[in-house]
């Protein structure tokens, strides 16, 4: 089996030494080449390389953006090619730890190792978004408004070390300002639900963690189904303190006046009047007015 292993050295959890243990682990059991990304994008383009050359197996080390940039590298020319390893290296692992897998990365590799001598893997669903200016998949979340704009205020600040701390507070300091979004929301079939103030797309449950904390906006979304849709039409401040109780729960979001929420969804059309930010996976894609979003069953083939 041939096998690339791309690696961010600038990711919370990586180290030098971590990454040779890793890399003489997989050596062990595979051809390897591995790749130290220096620049966004290099580990799509790294992923996307590892397609056109036959390789079996790609391992993203890092966190949720570098496991990101190699799903869209792998998945360039559509679903297919080859598999793929995590080995979670970020602060958040929000995709790995929906999976199963431990947060170690050394309990991460031997659980890799263990999967490949078994030939264990699971086909998982993917979301993706569509735009005048392409497509992208995301693995777990997605979103327009509020927490695409705490991404971007996040990106600003990328001299400090990110975690929930500091997402918490922007998430904080961006709803203070007041600068709300107008959405529309369309389902097939449905009419459209206009005036909403924020979207946010799940492709699993949890959304995202808080710390140690899961943050569940739709608790029956999973990798076998269709997306799960979390949407308020007010952002008052006992909305938004209810529904932030309840996905801090153990059940998640249940119900609100305000709410509009469906689970197993295979497509939607969010549009807004003027051009707002969408983010996948905690990534800024860009700013839009009119975004597709799908869901793609068995779109990747994950070793576990």
């Amino acid at each position: 089996m041939r096998a690339v292993l791309v690696v961010n050295p600038q990711a919370t959890a990586t180290s030098p030494a971590g990454r040779d243990v890793l890399a003489h682990a997989l050596a062990s059991q595979v051809k390897l080449d591995v790749v130290e990304t220096d620049y966004r994008g290099h580990a799509l383009i790294a992923a996307a390389q590892a397609r056109t050359d036959g390789v079996d197996l790609v391992v993203a080390h890092g966190g949720d953006g570098t496991v990101n940039e190699v799903v869209n590298g792998l998945l360039q020319d559509g679903p297919g090619g080859p598999m793929l390893g995590v080995v979670p290296g970020g602060s958040a692992n929000v995709f790995a730890r929906a999976l199963g897998l431990p947060r170690d990365p050394v309990e991460a590799t031997h659980r890799l190792l263990t999967a490949l001598e078994e030939g264990r893997g699971r086909d998982v669903g993917l979301g993706r978004v569509e735009t005048e200016a392409g497509g992208r998949w995301f693995t777990f979340n997605a979103g327009m408004g509020w927490d695409a704009d705490v991404v971007a205020d996040v990106d600003r600040k990328r001299g400090k070390r990110t975690g929930p701390g500091l997402y918490a507070r922007t998430a904080l300091a961006r709803y203070l300002k007041g600068e709300h979004h107008r959405l529309t929301v369309e389902f097939p079939g449905d009419e459209p639900i206009e005036d909403l103030r924020l979207v946010f797309v799940s492709n699993t449950d949890p959304w995202t963690y808080l710390g140690p904390r899961p943050v569940r906006l739709n608790p029956a979304a999973t990798f076998d189904d269709g997306l799960g849709v979390f949407a308020l039409r007010r952002l008052g401040m006992g909305t938004v303190l209810r529904h932030a109780t309840q996905a801090l729960s153990a059940s998640g979001v249940r119900s609100g006046r305000h709410l509009v929420r469906r689970d197993d969804v295979d497509t939607l059309l969010v549009s807004a009047q003027e051009p707002v930010k969408l983010q996948c996976d905690g990534d800024l894609i860009g700013e839009f007015s009119t975004v597709r979003f799908r869901g793609v069953e068995k779109a990747v083939t994950v070793v576990v």
